[in-house]
């Protein structure tokens, strides 16, 4: 069975810097494109970044582009997003889902979801 699960977050404060990691179950983790969405009180999910099952092609919300990098390492079946000059704005429930076979930018569609990480971040 496939489950993502998500790890990493946390309380920092604005400018600083943090490093989400989603370990994922089952089998073929190579063959899902993986996403991480965030949710802040209030808001809609709203999609952050995401990475093609090689890691070859990475996607990025304009808000955060610049200052995260998503990446993935195939052999831990790991997808992490690391998260620099971190802002208020940045606070949210961050999630990882996974898509098999294709790359998606939305929440809906997605095949798998996380119960997703708090990270909050101070001004």
């Amino acid at each position: 069975q496939v489950q993502p699960v998500e790890s990493g977050g946390g309380l920092v404060q604005a400018g600083g810097s943090l490093r989400l990691s989603c370990a994922m179950s089952g089998r073929a983790f190579d063959r899902y494109a993986m996403d991480w969405f965030r949710q802040a009180p209030g808001k809609e999910r709203e999609f952050v970044a995401a990475i093609s099952m090689s890691g070859g092609s990475t996607f990025y919300a304009d808000s955060v582009k610049g200052r995260f990098t998503i990446s993935r390492d195939n052999t831990k079946s790991t997808v992490y997003l690391q998260m620099n000059s971190l802002k208020p704005e940045d606070t949210a429930v961050y999630y990882c889902a996974a898509n098999f076979g294709v790359v998606l930018t939305r929440p809906a569609g997605m095949d798998y979801w996380g119960k997703g990480t708090l990270v909050t971040v101070s001004s």
